[in-house]
């Protein structure tokens, strides 16, 4: 490959990401504009609402980038409510795997629900606010709002390593998902991923396939004393040891 087929690469690879980013907010826009009425209505409609707003961003990334998403193991994905624990290597999750479930909700940071207008939104759709500040008591408020969103039949989305983690790093999973996955007593559904690869921090990638793998575990582990530490972080590993392929290209 010669230097001047590199720059022109280099180069549609900017277009293409700062074309994405463009048409990306301007959808997030035009759904949270939609989504007004909404606050006066039943949640589920604004729930919806956000789901068409992961599906949409999932077709411009693939028509402005060149990322196409193939999903498999779909019949991993228990009925009703359960967890979802996924690995979180970019920005990409945050918004494809909503159309993957009929009633999603995540574990955000509180800051998030303090941007106006946005966080009004993710108040409606009944996002789990943790603020991190908190300790211990953080960790309560999640089991406790998780509980009331596994009662109304949700799905909960929670990233186990609390934080974007590089491709090919060291898992991190912090011990906080256990011991919810413990005290609520769902099936849990652990999603790898690499998104990463593709769609680095601040910029998009396009690529032939971004691939996945998730598998459903019935039961929670069992995290019964305080010296379950290291068991629970052997627990936490568990989680998505004997996976299936839920590739996505």
């Amino acid at each position: 490959m010669t230097k001047h087929s590199i720059g022109s690469s280099n180069a549609m690879l900017v277009v293409r990401s700062l074309t994405f980013n463009a048409a990306f907010y301007i959808n997030l826009g035009l759904h949270m504009a939609v989504a007004i009425p909404t606050f006066v209505l039943p949640q589920r409609i604004m729930v919806q609402i956000s789901r068409s707003w992961g599906a949409t961003s999932l077709w411009l990334l693939r028509v402005i980038c060149g990322i196409k998403v193939e999903w498999h193991g779909l019949e991993k994905i228990p009925k009703g409510a359960f967890l979802v624990a996924a690995k979180h290597q970019s920005a990409w999750e945050t918004f494809a795997l909503l159309p993957l479930f009929p009633m999603p909700t995540a574990i955000v940071k509180r800051e998030l629900l303090r941007i106006p207008w946005f966080g009004w939104h993710l108040w409606k759709c009944g996002m789990i606010a943790v603020d991190r500040s908190a300790g211990r008591d953080a960790l309560a408020g999640v089991i406790a709002g998780t509980r009331a969103a596994l009662a109304q039949g949700r799905q909960v989305i929670i990233f186990p390593e609390g934080t974007r983690r590089p491709p090919g790093a060291e898992p991190d999973y912090k011990l906080g998902i256990v011991q919810v996955y413990s005290a609520v007593g769902a099936p849990c559904l652990p999603i790898a991923l690499n998104s990463g690869l593709f769609w680095p921090r601040r910029t998009c990638r396009s690529a032939n396939s971004l691939r996945g793998c998730a598998t459903t575990s019935k039961r929670p582990p069992r995290v019964s004393s305080p010296k379950a530490s290291a068991t629970s972080r052997r627990d936490a590993y568990a989680l998505g040891r004997d996976r299936n392929r839920v590739r996505m290209m």
